[in-house]
This record gives structure tokens, sequence and C-alpha cells, in this order.
């Protein structure tokens, strides 16, 4: 569009820039003579902190009890956990597409409607069916769960809401309608009734069928948590009502940004978001004047799905076959996130990670020099620290006849980050230096002439720090930066292990996939080769990740039967941005994504 249209920096692109970006900052002056301040335009763009991308396109999202279900195209139900993304189960029983899931109360059952005329009930403890209902006789559309958990609704193509008691599996009654039944619940204020959404219209029907004075314009309607609230969307304009008294609360035309679908409320009540085509908004509800908080831009297809799994995470199903999970507010004190020169490097690439599970933590640092703490049992971010290590263009060396060869980047390529004694301790080569840079003071610890081509890492104990050069690893102090020893090695090498020991343990990994090992530990002596013993190395080992250039999967090992037992796909940042302790493994991601696995209980299968 920019080649075939420049003209559209200015009219269209800058003016929506987020006012923390250095866009805005560098065309402020430019921009308040020609543009007028949009009110409620969002300060910032929204920042999702995972994607879990599937092979087809989920249609449907549903939360209960710190667990996410996904609908696919294929039948199947993905079963993620709604702190850390990971697929926990995936359940196996529908022939067409599922276009509708629901938590039962407490999250121990889940209902499924699907395009092959069938409602499942599943027992989420077994992941088996419960019971398969088949009264439809067209696609389902809609399922909900009474809050007693006794009785399962659905609406469908085929004009007609079945109710069923889930002890017998019998259909208790079938209601006609003139049109495609869209959306069915159970009222959460007036029990027994079922609310429905047919022709453009919300309806009410009683514990008879009939239908009660209460109908209203609109094609969503979702309750708040508490039940206290409800909000309805109708074309361009959402309106939040007190579900006692019908009372407005808040109402607010989008007319600005389409027509808004799939609302949903903040476990808090504080938020209420919405879908209008690729992006997401959020708005915070607390007053009469509803302010949009978030634009959440990311997705490249349609957004047919939303759902808050925690006050500050906002789960999005969308066609370009990702789910995706928006930290909604979390950032806003982030002195990274909110500075105005970093604001967009908040996708730069990762360059390193550091797993210190003893800590409860992983550490990445991307190419904009930013370096952020992970809790590895949340998935959330602790915290930022903006340092010099950006990278640097290419550098070229010139050779003899004239021509030149890439000689990798300028600064900053290899780095590591650990907690050391309670200070955030960073490190990474530039030229011929390698940069010990405390995070916490912000401030230059060391600098050091040394040689680094192929890695640097510090030790497990955080008592040394290694560096990898041409045929040579080198172990230097971490404090006094005294050198310790250096072992020559033989053969073509890849890089240092993803594998991190405790100690002062280094393995290498070399290009045809061997490793070999050494504890620098020993004082007054060479240091000692680390057998390849299963007191070494766990069971599980990382396998493949020099191949991440070509596109390769890598995989999680079992070196006792040989067995692969998890796939790690995707574009990670590199063979260097992935370290595995045995149990935890954490990957970066090109687009600055942090993944964190367990695999604990894998060890022994």
């Amino acid at each position: 569009m920019i080649h075939k249209s420049p003209c559209q920096i200015y009219h269209s692109a800058l003016p929506l820039c987020p006012p923390s970006s250095w866009l805005h900052e560098c065309y402020a002056a430019e921009l308040s003579q020609a543009f007028k301040v949009v009110r409620g335009l969002p300060g910032e763009w929204g920042t999702y902190s995972r994607t879990v991308l599937f092979d087809q396109t989920p249609q449907t999202l549903s939360c209960g009890n710190n667990t996410i279900a996904v609908g696919l195209e294929s039948g199947d139900i993905i079963i993620l956990d709604a702190i850390t993304g990971s697929q926990a189960a995936v359940l196996s029983g529908h022939r067409g597409q599922v276009a509708s899931l629901a938590f039962s109360p407490g999250g121990t059952s889940l209902v499924s409607g699907s395009e092959d005329k069938t409602v499942k009930l599943w027992d989420m403890q077994t992941g088996g069916v419960v019971k398969t209902l088949y009264d439809h006789t067209g696609s389902v559309t809609s399922v909900s769960i009474s809050s007693d958990c006794t009785r399962i609704a659905a609406g469908s193509d085929d004009e007609t809401i079945c109710l069923w008691d889930i002890q017998t599996g019998e259909c208790k009654r079938t209601i006609k309608q003139q049109d495609i039944v869209y959306d069915v619940i159970f009222s959460p204020i007036d029990p027994g009734h079922i609310i429905f959404t047919c022709g453009g219209k919300i309806y009410q029907l009683d514990t008879s069928g009939h239908q009660t004075s209460h109908a209203y314009s609109g094609d969503d309607i979702f309750f708040s948590p508490d039940h206290t609230q409800f909000a309805l969307c109708d074309g361009a304009v959402v309106t939040v009502q007190n579900s006692d008294s019908r009372a407005i609360v808040a109402e607010w035309n989008t007319a600005s940004n389409g027509n808004i679908s799939y609302p949903c409320f903040s476990p808090d009540g504080r938020f209420v978001a919405g879908a209008s085509g690729k992006i997401i908004y959020v708005w915070d509800i607390t007053s009469s004047d509803p302010c949009l908080v978030e634009s959440c831009i990311g997705h490249t297809g349609y957004v047919h799905s939303l759902v808050f799994s925690s006050s500050c995470c906002l789960i999005s199903a969308s066609d370009d076959k990702s789910v995706r999970f928006w930290q909604i507010g979390v950032l806003s004190t982030d002195p990274v996130a909110t500075s105005p020169e970093s604001a967009l490097f908040t996708s730069a690439l990762i360059r390193s990670i550091s797993l210190q599970a003893r800590d409860g933590i992983a550490i990445s640092s991307d190419s904009a020099g930013v370096v952020k703490t992970w809790d590895i049992s949340t998935g959330l971010c602790n915290a930022s620290f903006q340092t010099p290590a950006k990278i640097g263009s290419q550098r070229y060396a010139k050779l003899a006849d004239g021509s030149f060869r890439k000689q990798g980047f300028a600064d900053g390529t290899w780095r590591d980050a650990q907690l050391v004694d309670g200070k955030l301790i960073f490190i990474w080569h530039n030229g011929s230096k390698i940069c010990v840079w405390d995070n916490r003071k912000g401030e230059y610890l060391q600098t050091v002439d040394t040689p680094c081509s192929s890695g640097l890492r510090i030790s497990g104990d955080g008592s040394k720090i290694f560096c990898l050069g041409d045929c040579v690893l080198q172990a230097w102090e971490m404090w006094t930066w005294e050198y310790v020893d250096e072992v020559k090695l033989e053969g073509r090498i890849a890089y240092l292990d993803s594998f991190c020991p405790g100690g002062s343990k280094i393995w290498v990994q070399y290009q045809n996939s061997s490793t070999q090992g050494w504890d620098f530990g020993t004082s007054g002596s060479p240091p000692v080769p680390l057998s390849k013993t299963f007191t070494e190395r766990p069971h599980l080992d990382f396998i493949g990740g020099f191949l991440r250039e070509t596109g390769n999967p890598s995989w999680i090992k079992n070196t006792i039967t040989g067995r692969r037992v998890f796939q790690l796909s995707g574009r990670y940042a590199g063979f260097c941005n992935v370290q595995w302790d045995g149990q935890y493994l954490v990957a970066g991601y090109e687009y600055g994504e942090v993944v964190i696995l367990d695999f604990n209980g894998l060890g022994s299968q």
C-alpha cells in the first residue's frame, strides 16, 4: 500500500500511531498542524504475551477453571492452560466443525455443539464423552449448561431450541422459531429462563417455553461474572444495563470502529471487550462515559471469539489459525513498554534466553536491548529493563581479492542474562569485547577484550562466564574477570548447548548433533570432561535446534527409548535462544514471544 500510495503514510498511518511510538514522537509537530486529536484514541497497541498456532481455524472459545477450550474445524477440541497457553489435552469425537463450547460452573464438565448436528457432554477429569445428544436436524450453533448442571440448551440452524435433561439425556422440550437460532444461554438472574438471539432480536423464554416481555434489538448479549450487569451489541452501539432494573449503566457508539461482536466482561467487571473485523477493542466501563483503553492489533484474520481468562488477560480466536493471549493494562507501568524510545520494539526478535528454575524465572533479551524476566509458573512478565545492547548493522570483512564476506553483527549478537546474588547481570558481545551490565543499577560493571564468535553464557551458579570462539572454549571469573582456563575443541562447533546444568558445567554441541561437556569448577586443575551418563544429562534431551534456519522442527527426545515426545515448531529465534534443564524448556521467538514448557513426568515415559 505504501509503495502504491505513499501519501497514505501521512493520511492514515501516522495519525493512528500510538502516542508512545517513536513515529508519533518524530512527526508530532507535523501531525498537530495537519490533524485533530481523536477523542478516545488508545494510547497503546495491545500487547499479546503468547500465540498458539493451529493447522486449521479455531472456531470458538470457552474458559473454565484456568482452562481454555478451543473448538476446531475438524471437530477436535483442544484444551489449553489458561495461564501458559500450553496444550493439556485433545478431545476427539465430533465429525464436523465445533461451533460452540460452554463450561459448567466449576469447569468439571464441558458442552460442545457441532455441525455434525450433535451436542456432546465431556468429563474434564477423564476427557471422555459422558453423553451425545442427537435431537437436532441441523448444525448446532450454540450450547449452554444450566447453573445447577441439570439441563443443556442448544440452538440450531434448523430454527429450533432443544432442552435436555443431563441425567437421562432425554430431550424435554423442542421450541420452534422462525429463523436460525444463533446464541442460547441460561439466564443467570431468572432461574429456568432461556435467552437467545434470532433474526436480529434477543428474546427470553420462561420455564414453560413462553416468551417474556423482555426483548431487545441486537445480535449479542453477555452477562458480567457477578450477573449484576449485561452488555448488548446492536451494530455499532454497545449498551451495558443493570440486570435487575434494566437501567442503562453505560452506552457508547463505536461507529468509527465498525460493528462490534462477541462482547465479554473481565472477571472484575471493569472492562468490556468486543471485536470488529481483525481488531479487538477494550473499554473501561467504571464510569458512565466508557473509555477505550486498548486496541488489540495483530491478528491477520477476522476475530470470531473472545473470552477473559483473568482481569488482565484476554484470549481471542481468529481466522488466521491462531489463538492469542493479550495482556490488558499489565504493562502500563512497565518502564520499557511506556518509554517512547523503546515502544517500537515490543515485538523485537528474542536474542537470548536464560532459565533459572530454582528462582522460578526465565530471562530474555531481544534485539532492541530490552531484557525481561518471566515467571515460569504463570508466564507473565515480572519486569523489563532497557540496556545498550541493541543489535547493530551487519558487519562485513574485506578480503584480499577486494570482495566482502559477512562477519557477524556490529554488536550485541551473543548475549546472556542471569540473576546472580540478587543482581540481574546481563552480558553481551560487542565487537571484540564482552560487556557486563548491572540491570538493576543500569550501569556497566566491566568491559573485557576477548574473542567470541559462537556463543556466550553465564554458568549455572553465576560464578563464571563462558565464551565460545573458533575451536576454543574459554572460562572467566564473573566478578574479577580473571582468566580461568580454556579447552581446545575439534570438529565443526555449532553452539553452546541448550542444556543448562548447575555449578560451573557447560556443554558444547557440534553440527553433527554430538555433545561434549566440561566442569570448570575444580580450582587448580584443568577442566574435567563430563561423561554422558544419565546423572549428567536428563533422560529427555533437546535436539535439532541448529536446524531452525532451514525451517525444520526441533524435538524433545527420550535418550533411553529414542522416542520423540514433543515437537518445538514455529519460527523460534535461533538455536542459542532455547534453554533446557530436563524439566522446563524456554524458547524465544522471532516476534518477541517467549514460550515456557513444563515436561515434568515425561522423563520416565
